[in-house]
């Protein structure tokens, strides 16, 4: 099997061991994700999945597929668990950026374009997260934001072709990850435990 296809599979595993705890505690309310902001990440990741295969990111791509599909999935069990539903106008600004990337590819016929808008609307989508865990930072998961910010790092190395439009997402992702840990551990270490 060649190396690309390795890396990929990695990233789906990971991708798949990454959702599973976050998932499990969606369902039994230890985590209660923002449902705007997987809103918005499942349709900004589907997206981009489009643009990549497009762009010849080839088995490097099937990660960000898998992804986005189980985001979908934590948007609809946090809509339903009613996790956290507070969706503020700013919100709303982030879901219709990312809509406004759809016409952006196709009038340029360049998913590069698509790519770049999608991911600076996906990471203005972690601002509904970093406002929720700043407020409450127990009630993310530290360990999903760094499989995912790894997971990231093996897509981008995945990828079949190097450009901006297979590469930026993820990357991205990883430097968001990687700042959302931060504020967690921050924030964790200022309120101390629950219950102490």
């Amino acid at each position: 099997m060649p190396l690309k296809e390795i890396l990929s599979v990695i990233a789906i595993l990971l991708t798949l061991a990454g959702f599973y705890p976050y998932v499990r505690g969606t369902l039994v309310g230890t985590t209660q994700p923002h449902v705007f902001s997987w809103v918005v990440w499942a349709s900004t990741t589907g997206v981009v999945f489009w643009a990549q295969l497009e762009a010849g990111g080839g088995v490097g791509c099937w990660p960000i597929a898998v992804s986005a599909a189980i985001t979908g999935l934590i948007a609809v069990l946090a809509f339903r668990r009613r996790a956290d539903i507070s969706i503020t106008r700013g919100d709303w600004y982030f879901f219709v950026a990312a809509m406004s990337s759809l016409p952006l590819w196709y009038f340029t016929a360049d998913p590069t374009w698509a790519v770049v808008v999608l991911t600076v609307v996906d990471l203005l989508g972690f601002g509904p997260t970093f406002r929720k865990v700043y407020l409450t930072p127990y009630s993310e998961s530290l360990a999903f934001y760094a499989v995912f910010g790894v997971r990231n790092l093996i897509v981008v190395l995945a990828q079949e072709r190097y450009a901006v439009a297979t590469v930026l997402f993820p990357a991205a992702m990883v430097a968001g990850c990687v700042l959302l840990m931060l504020v967690l551990l921050v924030r964790r270490r200022q309120l101390g435990r629950p219950g102490e």
